[in-house]
């Protein structure tokens, strides 16, 4: 038995420049394990409880000292001498100890941190990657790209950004990650070529530099988009397709969709009509959060409408937690989840989340939160759960770590490894 000799936290800060939990975890045979918990700059109504402090003169009351005071006390009594290759035990123990829905008691990320520091300290003692031991999977994920990012929560409401939150490239043609990985980087850098000739940058409040440029219209975004794939020398819909997060929860106002780009005001059914019309227009293969996230009536009809050729991702939707996917399942909601750990604030649930959406056959995409100091945590998860995609980081910049870890897991792997490609995307193609 490995057993947990000692676990501690302390405050770091994330990108953004705000207080962090990290918490690491010792094993009596040395091994040890450590994980920041993530914040994320969109966070949906239904995750697990992001514990802060409240008090406005410390970093605007974003500090963490209650959710430490937990790890080092409540926490690490209740797992020390506890068996750390059991996981799922080590979640429970802490469910039980925290007892409320939201995990508000002990906070989610005292929580998230704890169990990934100890699954992680649980691979060094077996001696194994920590892929292996997340499920032992070996295929890789299809290369995925942020490349620009606009709406009122990354670029702030007064940049004249589009609406939609995200925009990404997905490689369809390349038949390993790491030529994915060159090739959409390429794309990108065609992309940045445009914007430089035509429009030049304005930034968003987030450190890195993020691009988010200035457009007339959600379309003229779309459309720069799909130029930047023709201009490298590929084919749009064949060589390279777009993924768009709308965070739609963040345009949703008294029952309306505002679409500040377009100086539109849409009901749902109308919102549904105009990503039904960028569907038809670009070659958006994935829509991520299309609706609001207790629009339920609206995501049964974009589902109806687009269902069988877009991959619709809930994200805000499902926040990882495994009821409300259920509850899409049984709608017939989406067809594709975000999965968060920190949103539902084990990683015993997460996977637990992982296994109802397979068995629907819904499509997974474990991300990375804005605010998310770099860890290759999800390049694992990614790779040994067998997911084939996943949001990792942004194309420019120095966050390139998760990336990376996926060039070092397909050199490990070898030809024991299996890149799915476009495969993972074949029935919206």
């Amino acid at each position: 038995m490995s057993a947990i000799k000692e676990v501690h936290a302390r405050e770091v800060f994330d990108i953004k420049n705000l207080p962090a939990v990290e918490v690491e975890v010792l094993l009596d045979d040395g091994s040890e394990g450590k994980a920041i918990a993530p914040s994320g700059t969109s966070r949906g109504s239904n995750e697990s409880c992001d514990l802060r402090d409240g008090d406005k003169k410390y970093f605007y009351g974003m500090g963490v000292s209650k959710a430490i005071y937990n790890v080092n006390t409540l926490i690490a009594k209740k797992l020390r001498g506890e068996d750390s290759t059991d996981q799922e035990h080590i979640d429970d123990l802490m469910i039980e100890l925290d007892g409320t829905e939201d995990k508000s008691k002990l906070g989610g990320n005292a929580i998230i941190a704890s169990s990934i520091a100890n699954v992680k300290a649980a691979a060094e003692s077996l001696g194994v990657p920590l892929f292996e031991h997340l499920g032992a999977g070996k295929v890789m994920p299809i290369a995925w790209f942020l490349v620009m990012v606009g709406g009122p929560i990354y670029a702030g409401e007064k940049v004249k950004t589009s609406d939609i939150q995200e925009f990404a490239y997905y490689d369809i043609r390349s038949k390993s990650f790491r030529e994915g990985y060159e090739t959409t980087l390429y794309v990108y850098r065609k992309l940045r070529e445009i914007l430089e000739k035509k429009k030049g940058y304005a930034l968003p409040r987030l450190g890195g530099g993020w691009l988010a440029p200035v457009f007339s219209s959600n379309d003229e975004a779309l459309s720069v988009a799909t130029d930047a794939i023709e201009k490298a020398g590929f084919m749009p819909g064949k060589d390279f397709v777009i993924y768009i997060d709308v965070a739609a929860t963040h345009l949703y106002k008294e029952g309306k969709y505002h679409l500040s780009a377009d100086n539109r005001i849409l009901s749902s059914e109308e919102m549904v009509n105009f990503l039904e019309d960028v569907r038809s227009k670009y070659p958006v293969i994935s829509m991520e959060d299309c609706l609001s996230e207790e629009d339920w009536e609206g995501w049964k009809l974009i589902t109806e409408r687009l269902g069988n050729r877009t991959q619709l991702v809930g994200d805000d939707l499902f926040t990882t937690n495994p009821q409300r996917l259920k509850k899409g399942i049984e709608m017939d909601v989406a067809n594709a989840i975000i999965i968060k750990p920190n949103q539902i604030g084990t990683l015993s649930e997460t996977i637990q989340t992982i296994k109802i959406a397979k068995a629907a056959g819904y499509g997974t995409m474990p991300s990375a939160r804005s605010g998310e100091i770099g860890d290759p945590f999800l390049s694992h998860l990614i790779v040994g759960q067998s997911l084939g995609q996943g949001k990792l980081a942004w194309c420019d910049g120095d966050d390139h770590i998760r990336f990376n870890e996926l060039l070092r897991i397909e050199e490990q792997l070898g030809n024991k490894g299996r890149y799915i490609g476009r495969e993972v995307l074949s029935r919206f193609l």
